[in-house]
């Protein structure tokens, strides 16, 4: 026997290549947006798989590191990850997801587990880069409909975000800093936006200025930042939160440059009240989800359902914001919940975590105009008297309510249920691993 088996059968070689699994597992779930309580859920599910039990296995999530510890109470082993690569992918979130249940199901060994993973890891996106950008135009495209633009006004800001997107990723393969990348883009939109004002034909010439740049906004960020904290992952929470800041800054710094360059009035006093029918915004809210989800790799099979669930939730927003008068963060708010209790219903149908549809579903009731007015009036505010600091103000409360709104009522009907559907999964785990003919055990000793 040489030196290279008596290696590989080393009880403490295929401890060590379990737990850098397992860590593999939530760096891909880190990476691609998951929130943190899916990422721990998952790793601790694969470890069952592995034979591994929760009483010795310790976990620990930031935003940029993973630590996982399996112990026995006299011997311990301890490993890192970093997760240095984020982007959103909803495609991997729901593969990873689908690998850990399957693996039990079908009983992997290592290797095939192993296979799997790494097929994931490098699976490629499933809309190419100019379908993607053409998505991100028709996301903010979308946008611009819902703050009151008519559709050559939807037309041009879709024309102008695409172009903003493709420099964005332009930027990113010439590895410039992610913030650079953001401003450089939202500045270019921004200014190809103003440019169409001279263009004749739309009766909203200012609308796709108002949502150019809005493909950049950090809406599932800002929602995972808010799980994070309801969750107790304080730091993860966090961090994720001045990420979003960070990303919101930037994107200010691009648009407000190209305010300033070419002298804009101040073109945010826009009525954005609806001027047409339920249908005609469920339309454009549908848009906006689709266009998003390509963003974010949404499967393909899902669409229509992120179509529906955008619809649903814009409508609802309209009605209570509108109709029963109520205020932007409460219609957004019941939006956001209602579509949050369906999913949690649909998800057992469509086999996909939770968050690959309600996500994509509540982006497009981000309050873009609020927080265009809060922008414009802090560059002016030199200028502004007492009225109009007041009404400054109170678009930055509105906005700030509005998207709290958003992510609290997509996570607290998760939140409530999760104990219940735990139960369940935990249920279901149990009886799928006494299935098992040879289940593992980890014996440090």
């Amino acid at each position: 026997m040489d030196n290279n088996q008596v290696y590989i059968k080393d009880p403490y070689f295929e401890i060590g290549r379990k737990l850098l699994l397992i860590l593999k597992t939530g760096q891909i779930l880190m990476e691609s947006a998951a929130d943190t309580n899916r990422i721990t859920r998952t790793m601790k599910r694969v470890a069952a798989f592995m034979g591994i039990t929760a009483g010795t296995l310790h976990i620990h999530i930031t935003y940029t590191t993973i630590m996982i510890n399996i112990s026995d109470g006299d011997h311990s082993i301890t490993k890192f990850q970093k997760c240095i690569k984020h982007g959103i992918n909803m495609t991997k979130i729901s593969a990873v997801s689908k690998l850990s249940w399957k693996s039990i199901e079908k009983n992997y060994t290592l290797d095939q587990y192993e296979t799997e993973l790494n097929r994931i890891f490098t699976l490629k996106k499933q809309y190419t880069a100019i379908f993607i950008a053409i998505g991100a135009g028709l996301a903010c495209g979308g946008f611009s409909k819902l703050f009151g633009g008519d559709w050559i006004a939807f037309f041009y800001t879709a024309v102008c975000a695409s172009i903003g997107f493709l420099l964005r990723s332009y930027c990113n393969k010439l590895d410039i800093n992610s913030y650079a990348s953001i401003a450089i883009s939202s500045f270019a939109a921004a200014i190809l936006a103003y440019l169409t004002h001279f263009i004749p034909g739309s009766l909203t010439p200012w609308h796709p200025l108002l949502a150019c740049a809005l493909f950049i906004v950090p809406g599932i960020p800002l929602i995972n930042s808010v799980d994070d904290l309801l969750d107790n992952y304080i730091v993860s929470g966090i961090t994720r939160a001045v990420n979003t800041i960070l990303m919101v800054g930037s994107m200010s710094f691009g648009i407000v440059l190209a305010i300033k360059l070419c002298q804009v009035e101040d073109f945010t006093i826009l009525s954005t009240h609806p001027d047409s029918s339920y249908f005609v915004y469920g339309i454009a809210a549908a848009i906006a989800s689709v266009g998003f989800s390509t963003i974010f790799n949404v499967p393909r099979r899902l669409l229509w359902v992120v179509a529906l669930g955008g619809m649903i939730s814009v409508c609802i927003r309209n009605f209570v914001n509108f109709d029963l008068d109520m205020g932007l963060a409460a219609g957004s708010f019941a939006g956001a919940v209602i579509v949050s209790i369906l999913a949690l219903k649909v998800v057992h149908h469509v086999h996909t975590p939770m968050h690959v549809i309600t996500l994509p579903s509540v982006i497009p009731m981000i309050p873009g105009v609020f927080m265009y007015r809060l922008m414009f009036g802090l560059i002016n505010i030199n200028a502004m008297d007492t009225i109009s600091l007041i009404h400054v103000f109170q678009s930055g409360v509105i906005a700030s309510l509005t998207i709290l709104a958003i992510a609290v009522g997509v996570a607290i009907p998760n939140i409530f249920a999760r104990r219940y559907l735990d139960s369940n999964k935990k249920e279901h785990c149990k009886k799928l691993l006494e299935k098992r003919n040879n289940n593992f055990n980890i014996n440090l000793l």
